[in-house]
């Protein structure tokens, strides 16, 4: 890359950094902080929404699957398209009616409402921590990113290495500063320029520096063209573990309660699932797809930061980049606020501070954000693949909260105690399954079987306990 790219680079990101310095100085309160004030329109809420869904993570996660098996890859968000609409259809018009009442600020809030302060501790545990897991699979996002295209040659510091530190800091800083409000208007941003960068840039550079089709053509199996080559179990596995991300995830609530109403908040919700599927699905897959005709040997994830590197020209390749990053940015600020608010919000004020002024939530918020953030470069260097981290913690997330989570929207008597051993038994057996890497029956994914055993535990318990009433 040329001084040109990496001025406008670093002209990008002072202008992202900026807008996390307006907002430290408009927020006024924790509302603002976490909610934007519950004032903001469905056009900043909606592509918000799919830039912290698909973001870096499923950006670079795309790519290396386009590179292993072509635009089968692209069912990874048609999940995404499936779980906004559902969302619309049958959560929004439930949350907003609590909302009006209550005021809430995060998902367990929800939870508390249905089935009091226990089982919201538990999910803001299981919460906050899948979110930390999430986020750090968006530094290594950056990481692979960066040190693919801007750091590549780089000899005094070890590439990764120096990319994780970089991409951390950024984050950090205009998430810290600004809050919810500063997270949804640079997603704004970075989804647009996102967009501009793919359209106009990045896939027609790439396609005429491949040689076009009758290269990619000659070049890749023939299967890679088919929307079949994938497996049923792993369409089941995208499945079970992305879908019921849309109804437990602390991100999606807080850009629920961002919003003005009902309408705007479906209408958000409607737009994000169009951009998932087919846009960016598509586009994702088609990158790593050219990636894997240029670069056969490299590793999948690396393939496309290694073609965008090598085929766009001086000046296009920071704009390209400064693209990508900007989806890595969407999605990591967004999960890092959501950790926050589950601790600070869920944990903290109640049971630990009480009756504090707005300005010292604010402040303890931040600085709970700033911890979170370390933790997360640690996450992101212990790990390998950025799509390993993504579905482990949607994994866990899910294995735990999504029966419960049904319960409540759906149950006309929700039980508290079959709530919460269902969160426990789900998401302990999940976790362990991650961590243990036993071979599963017919390969199913850890959350799979996470939401079987949650299931049987919630109606065991509701059944003996309505017995015995």
């Amino acid at each position: 890359m040329s001084f040109v790219d990496y001025l406008i680079f670093c002209i990008y990101f002072v202008v992202i950094l900026s807008v996390g310095i307006y907002f430290y100085v408009k927020n006024k309160s924790r509302d603002d902080y976490y909610v934007g004030n519950r004032s903001i329109s469905a056009k900043h809420v909606g592509l918000s929404i799919v830039a912290t869904d698909v973001g870096g993570g499923f950006s670079i996660g795309l790519g290396g699957l386009g590179f292993v098996m072509g635009i089968s890859g692209s069912w990874l968000l048609f999940t995404g398209l499936v779980g906004a609409w559902l969302t619309a259809i049958f959560i929004i018009p439930k949350v907003k009616l609590v909302d009006a009442e209550q005021g809430m600020l995060t998902y367990p809030d929800f939870l508390r409402f249905k089935y009091g302060k226990n089982v919201a501790l538990a999910a803001a545990i299981i919460s906050g921590i899948g979110y930390m897991g999430f986020t750090g699979a968006q530094i290594l996002a950056g990481a692979k990113l960066a040190a693919g295209s801007l750091f590549s040659e780089m000899t005094m510091f070890d590439p990764m290495d120096f990319s994780l530190f970089i991409m951390a800091s950024i984050v950090l800083l205009y998430t810290v500063l600004g809050g919810i409000k500063a997270v949804i208007y640079t997603d704004t941003i970075q989804w647009i320029v996102l967009l501009a960068g793919l359209i106009f840039f990045g896939i027609p550079f790439s396609y005429v520096a491949v040689g076009g089709w009758e290269v990619i053509s000659q070049q890749l199996p023939s299967e890679y063209f088919s929307l079949t080559n994938i497996s049923a179990i792993q369409l089941i596995n995208w499945f079970f573990t992305i879908i019921p991300i849309w109804f437990i995830a602390m991100t999606l609530y807080q850009r629920i309660y961002a919003c003005k109403n009902e309408k705007e908040a479906k209408k958000a919700f409607f737009i994000a699932g169009i951009f998932e599927y087919p846009i960016m699905a598509f586009m994702g897959v088609l990158l790593g797809m050219m990636a894997r005709v240029m670069f056969p040997e490299a590793e999948p994830e690396m393939g496309m930061p290694m073609l965008l590197r090598n085929v766009l020209p001086a000046g296009v390749a920071g704009i390209v980049v400064a693209a990508y990053f900007s989806a890595i940015m969407s999605t990591a600020d967004s999960c890092l606020i959501a950790s926050s608010g589950n601790i600070v919000n869920d944990i903290i004020e109640k049971y630990f501070i009480k009756r504090a002024d707005h300005k010292f939530i604010m402040r303890l918020s931040q600085a709970v954000t700033m911890i979170i953030g370390v933790v997360t470069v640690l996450i992101a260097g212990y790990f390998s693949t950025v799509l390993e981290i993504i579905l482990h913690a949607y994994s866990f997330m899910v294995g735990g909260l999504f029966i419960p989570t049904l319960a409540a929207y759906f149950s006309k008597r929700p039980d508290n105690k079959a709530a919460l051993l269902s969160m426990l038994s789900g998401g302990t057996v999940t976790v362990a399954l991650i961590f243990l890497n036993p071979e599963l029956p017919f390969d199913l994914d850890p959350s799979v079987w996470g939401i079987a055993l949650s299931s049987a535990v919630y109606l065991s318990v509701n059944i003996i306990r309505t017995k015995n009433e």
